[in-house]
């Protein structure tokens, strides 16, 4: 596949803006690498950061000059030890604290608030949004702790949206889609909403890091897109080359190579569809 071409194209009209967000940001330097070439290509909005990386401060000195046409955000950790540089467990392990309401709300504050200083830091501002590895913002306790630590830090005006995983429509029926709204994307959409918090309007993206090829991948993102509303999110987990030792290190060059193709452009095109550009969010 080809490299992407006319970045600054402007839209169709009637197209319809999705946020294409490539999560892990400061995670290794070829996931940075990708972010910072899919943004030049026109192919990107978003990105959400690992504040507990030890390359956290390294990594976020490249993104200033990006922000004008990227929303960077706060990627929440619990799951990813960085070689044993952070306390982490493993996600099933969260998972049950969680429901069985074993992890404390202090402990949550702490972490919350750790991980907000290290960013507003590093970057001198607040996120544009927040989002989970793995999830895990919206899992009980952990959605409530996030909510209160909005609520307490930011005036209403300048709150940070919070990624919803509330599957787009006809999205939700993929078994992993499924689960990940079952495990808090439904009930944490609903209540952050209630409380007058900013959330992307359908979510998608969601497949078993499992595509052999860029085609592959392609036609995952060819199910997802004509799924997406105004404002749509999908998540993306592209590398410009294989991270080694991360879980889905071998996915991450495919998912980059089918987002800088044109057959991706092309695909946009068909779909009625553009990337969104900017730190504000499309329906903001």
């Amino acid at each position: 596949m080809t490299a992407a071409r006319n970045p600054a194209a402007s839209p169709a009209p009637n197209s319809r803006a999705i946020v294409l967000c490539a999560d892990d940001y400061a995670l290794h330097p070829a996931v940075d690498e990708a972010v910072e070439r899919l943004v030049h290509a026109g192919r990107l909005s978003a990105t959400s950061c690992m504040a507990t990386s030890p390359r956290w401060t390294e990594a976020a000195a490249r993104l200033p000059v990006l922000r004008p046409r990227l929303a960077v955000g706060l990627h929440f950790n619990l799951t990813e030890g960085h070689g044993g540089a952070h306390a982490a467990d493993s996600l099933g392990r969260v998972i049950l604290q969680t429901y069985a309401r074993r992890l404390s709300a202090a402990s949550m504050r702490a972490a919350w608030r750790a991980q907000l200083d290290a960013f507003e830091q590093a970057m001198g501002t607040p996120p544009d949004f927040v989002d989970g590895h793995q999830h895990v913002h919206q899992l009980p306790r952990v959605r409530d702790v996030l909510l209160a630590e909005l609520q307490a830090r930011y005036a209403p005006g300048e709150r940070p949206w919070v990624r919803s995983t509330a599957p787009a429509p006809g999205l939700w029926r993929q078994p992993k889609a499924a689960v990940i709204a079952l495990l808090g994307g439904w009930t944490a959409t609903r209540r952050w909403r209630r409380a007058g918090v900013a959330t992307n309007p359908g979510f998608g993206g969601v497949y078993g890091f499992d595509a052999p090829d860029a085609a592959a991948y392609g036609a995952h993102m060819a199910h997802w897109l004509p799924h997406l509303p105004e404002g749509g999110l999908l998540m993306c987990h592209p590398a410009a080359e294989v991270v080694h030792g991360d879980a889905i290190g071998a996915q991450r060059p495919v998912e980059f190579a089918y987002l800088m193709s044109d057959a991706f452009g092309a695909l946009l095109q068909r779909s009625g569809r553009h990337v969104h550009q900017g730190p504000a969010a499309p329906w903001a």
